[in-house]
Formats: structure tokens, C-alpha cells, sequence
């Protein structure tokens, strides 16, 4: 017979999928996106080695899972783009010579891990987007994200995720970005860009699975 305990961990993963947030089956759970080139150059070539060296400790060993889309979201078939590479071994390659048009789309990718390297296991919350660049800049404090919005934002999380409010990466703006971490929130600044304008941004943080749903017996 399955003890509550376990039956308890069933119904968190069960309603973690239907939120759509990032916590997978039980043998696996996705890394978050990487983005680590742009198709101005021969390509797009969001390489497993590569991403690995400029993201020590971020990406499993063996991931039995890859994940493509645009860096605003959109599938890779919505693009049209012939895919050279995109596996679990070597990651994902476009080359602009492949291309009808004669470059590729800008691409990010997320890999699939074993359950025990997402240790521990978390959950996003919803996207946050409390302020403009209308002013100095963009200010995405935790603290003031915590105070506006109580109890959605757990004390302490051990995550941050951002991008522009139309769903592009900070890459790909080329902004100077002051401050993006788990425990200040983001930060950027008019001053430090070279039109005088930060893009709008939102943010999301990674907390505890039971922040998120919390187990009732």
C-alpha cells in the first residue's frame, strides 16, 4: 500500500504539470534556458561543451533530453530553419549557409536532467513585472516584489529567471545589466545603456517545491 507520504509526492508532480511550471515527471526536470549565441555570426550554435564551460555545474552529465525554441519562444518547426544538430550529446547547431533566407532564428535550449541533480527540487513562481523603464530603469527589487505582492515570493529563493515582457532574453537586448540575482532581484539601469533606455522586463524566482504546492494530508 503507498504511504501519504509518497501518494503526496504523486499529487505535487501531477499538479505541477498542469501549472505548466518547470518541475517535470518524477525522473526528470529541466535545467533553465541557455542562450549563449546569436545567429550574426555562421550560426547559432548553442553547443552542450560550450554551454557547459560557461555554465559550470548548471547542466548534468548525461541529460536524456533537449528542448529548442526562439529566444521569444516560438517552436523550432514554426521557423522553417534546417536544424543541423540537436541532441543530447553535442546540443544544438543552425547554420546560416543551411538557411532559404540566409541566417537562422535566435535560439535558446534547456536540457532534461535526472530528477536527483535538481536537488532540490523547485518550482517558479509567476511572472513579476512591477516597474518600467520610463523612470531611471528597470527595478525588479525582491524586496519590493515581496512587499507588493505577499506571500507569492518565498523568503528565500535559490533562482532567478528573466526577460523582456514580450518574452526575449537579456542577451539578446544588449543591455548592461546592474544587478540579477535570488536574493536583490534585477536591476537595470537607464545611465548604464548606450541609447539611454533599458528594455521592460519581468522575473520570475525558483523556491522550494512546497512553497508551491504545499502538501495537505
Amino acid at each position: 500500500m503507498s504511504s501519504p507520504i509518497m501518494m503526496g509526492w504523486v499529487c505535487v508532480l501531477i499538479a505541477a504539470l498542469h501549472a505548466g511550471n518547470d518541475v517535470q515527471a518524477a525522473t526528470g526536470c529541466y535545467t533553465k534556458w541557455f542562450d549563449r549565441d546569436n545567429p550574426s555570426g555562421n550560426g547559432d550554435y548553442e553547443t552542450l561543451r560550450d554551454l557547459r564551460r560557461e555554465n559550470p555545474g548548471q547542466i548534468c552529465q548525461k541529460p536524456f533530453g533537449i528542448e529548442a525554441q526562439t529566444t521569444s519562444g516560438m517552436s523550432v518547426a514554426s521557423t522553417g530553419d534546417v536544424i543541423a544538430v540537436s541532441n543530447t550529446i553535442a546540443g544544438f547547431i543552425c547554420k546560416n549557409a543551411d538557411q532559404k533566407k540566409g541566417y537562422c532564428s535566435d535560439y535558446r535550449v534547456r536540457f532534461e536532467c535526472p530528477r536527483d541533480f535538481c536537488s532540490p527540487p523547485g518550482c517558479y513562481t509567476k511572472w513579476f513585472d512591477r516597474d518600467d523603464p520610463s523612470g531611471t530603469g528597470d527595478y525588479e527589487t525582491l524586496r519590493d516584489l515581496q512587499r507588493e505582492n505577499p506571500g507569492q515570493i518565498c523568503p528565500k529563493p535559490f533562482g532567478i529567471e528573466v526577460q523582456t515582457t514580450s518574452g526575449m532574453s537579456v542577451a539578446s537586448t544588449g543591455d548592461v545589466i546592474a544587478v540579477s540575482n535570488s536574493y536583490s532581484g534585477f536591476i537595470c539601469k537607464n545611465s548604464d545603456q548606450k541609447y539611454g533606455m533599458c528594455s521592460d522586463y519581468r522575473v520570475r524566482f525558483e523556491c522550494p517545491i512546497k512553497f508551491c504546492f504545499p502538501i495537505v494530508f
